[in-house]
């Protein structure tokens, strides 16, 4: 082996090292540790027949998402047998060996959904608790997008609550689709809240379970985990309607909801008249490095709109025309923020605008970034969830990670994934 080959392994070797150190202390600095996290969780195993603690599979499955390993087999070839990762298992939970990724599945089968819901939602909790977003809260308000995306796709039905759709050549698709409420930040955090699966579970429904039935029972789970948390909900078009908007009033919810042209064409009509003789409700900003984006703001506070269900609500109506070098477009909100000269800017860019957070740094980096969303962990109904939130949990800790000052002072430059962190000799 030549001294440029051993010098190049010496240094890949250290910032494994200093990887994995990052990533505990990551775990303890802000949770307490891997026991702390799953504690919620009931083992309802024969205790006298197993092998690994439920607190070592459910770390596992999250190294495995952390690592990107893109499957439950490669916890086996990556994992299994390779010394440093055994070593690490066994300073951390006292175990010899890894568990087979079959294991895991086994395990997850009889665990309760809504015991590792809870896992997360405790966990942004403590982020919240510890003040570590308040700083990129909106007029006070966490800014949670909500928005729906698909998970697993099957020729053949997996389960009795896929949602089916017929194809042009006569085949049915089946699918899962689930509704995210996302705490997104400006600075890129896009953290999972709370989940609410879509799927057909009421055997007497005429019509398939969907994005906007899901969005009440998510409204409702957030409400009652998190009664007092100063929410701003920030919605796509699919939502441009007055029950959306009553959930919001109910529960004392601020909202940014995205307005389309086809969308509540009453509320545009009288946004334009209104406009017309509210002339002061204008400001024009230029932003960009070297201020070659301008944006055009109109608004009009308090439009009346009655709703299919004869209730009259009053948003405000925010309109932001923005014109770049080469591109021109406008963008519009309902919002019950009230409009002002001084907030307008703000409430656009740093409010309605982040509701992309959640495509773009949230589904985009977990399906794309070797997180691998929307392979099919499990072909169990139980398990393939707990799998699903384990994503969420190893997401929002390499988030903490990417973005702490360990990190960045010991990887100025970034490291493309936690993946070669595995690649040491066996």
């Amino acid at each position: 082996m030549s001294r440029k080959t051993e010098e190049y392994e010496d240094k890949e070797s250290e910032e494994q090292k200093e990887l994995l150190r990052i990533f505990n202390r990551t775990i303890h600095h802000f949770f307490g540790g891997w026991a702390a996290i799953f504690k919620g969780v009931v083992d309802l195993r024969n205790q006298n027949l197993i092998t690994y603690s439920l607190v070592e599979l459910f770390s596992t499955g999250v190294l495995m998402y952390m690592f990107r390993l893109g499957s439950r087999r490669q916890i086996n070839h990556m994992l299994r047998g390779n010394s440093r990762s055994e070593a690490k298992s066994k300073s951390w939970f006292g175990t010899e060996k890894v568990p087979h990724g079959d294991t895991l599945n086994y395990a997850f089968k009889r665990v309760e959904v809504e015991e590792v819901q809870e896992v997360v939602c405790w966990m942004m909790e403590k982020l919240i608790r510890k003040k570590v977003l308040t700083r990129w809260r909106l007029f006070g308000h966490y800014m949670i997008a909500m928005d729906g995306t698909g998970m697993l796709t099957f020729r053949e039905r997996h389960c009795k609550h896929c949602l089916t759709k017929k194809l042009r050549n006569g085949k049915t698709l089946y699918y899962h689709p689930v509704l995210e409420a996302k705490l997104v930040t400006a600075n890129g955090f896009a953290f999972s809240l709370m989940t609410q699966f879509i799927e057909n579970t009421d055997p007497k429904a005429d019509k398939q379970d969907c994005e906007t039935k899901a969005f009440y029972r998510l409204a409702e789970r957030l409400k009652a985990r998190f009664p007092r948390l100063p929410v701003c909900l920030l919605l796509d078009g699919l939502f441009a309607s007055g029950p959306a908007m009553q959930v919001c009033e109910d529960n004392r919810w601020q909202y940014m909801i995205v307005l389309q042209d086809d969308d509540l064409v009453n509320v545009h009509r009288s946004f334009q008249v209104a406009r017309a003789s509210e002339k002061e409700n204008h400001k024009r900003v230029r932003i960009g490095q070297q201020l070659e984006i301008t944006q055009d703001y109109h608004w009009v506070n308090r439009l009346a709109y009655v709703d299919s269900e004869d209730r009259t609500h009053y948003p405000n109506v925010l309109e932001c025309v923005e014109t770049k070098p080469d591109t021109a477009g406008k963008h519009m909100w309902l919002t019950n923020f009230l409009i002002t000269t001084h907030n307008v800017d703000t409430l656009a860019n740093h409010g309605g605008r982040l509701r992309w957070k959640i495509e773009n740094e949230g589904f985009n980096v977990q399906k794309n970034g070797g997180f691998n969303l929307e392979h099919p962990y499990s072909q169990d109904e139980n398990a393939g969830k707990i799998f699903y939130y384990l994503l969420q949990i190893a997401y929002l800790i390499f988030q903490l990670m990417e973005k702490g000052s360990l990190f960045r002072r010991a990887f100025p430059k970034g490291v493309g994934s936690l993946k070669p962190v595995l690649s040491l000799s066996k």
